[in-house]
């Protein structure tokens, strides 16, 4: 499993939920492109329409050797899961204050896969208490750093 990007952004801000692996619909520019380690999930989200899932504002740029210009960059992209899966994203999803946020993108077996994950918004307060507790625990690990 080659992993091509990480959402950081997404674990600080979120509470994880549920995690899903689901294929991704590209275009054989975009797979060239996104071997190559040019994408970005920075803004991106899922959403459930109907029976499909899509995927929003994943930021894939153009190939460079590529002769005629290629799909949009941040065209929607269809998300490739079961029925069940799909069925129990709709659920979820119609919870008020819960959403579908890509974690990471990568290569599994020659194909592409996007995790995405059903999540909830930290609240300010979330934020400042993690921000806390690492500033500790970072203080803890110098003190006996300098104990040695």
């Amino acid at each position: 499993m080659k992993i091509v990007a990480t959402n950081r952004k997404a674990l600080y801000n979120y509470h994880i939920l549920d995690s899903f692996e689901a294929g991704v619909v590209l275009k054989g520019s975009e797979v060239k492109s996104l071997r190559t380690g040019k994408v970005s999930l920075r803004e991106s989200f899922a959403r459930t329409e109907g029976n499909e899932v899509f995927l929003y504002n994943l930021h894939i740029a153009s190939y460079s050797h590529q002769g005629i210009p290629g799909p949009e960059p941040t065209r929607p992209r269809k998300l490739l899961l079961h029925k069940r899966e799909i069925k129990k994203l709709v659920g979820l999803t119609s919870q008020r204050g819960l959403t579908l946020v890509p974690l990471k993108i990568y290569f599994k077996e020659g194909r592409a896969k996007v995790e995405i994950a059903v999540a909830k918004g930290k609240k300010k307060y979330d934020k400042r208490e993690r921000l806390k507790r690492k500033a500790a625990q970072r203080e803890m690990e110098r003190a006996l750093k300098s104990r040695r």
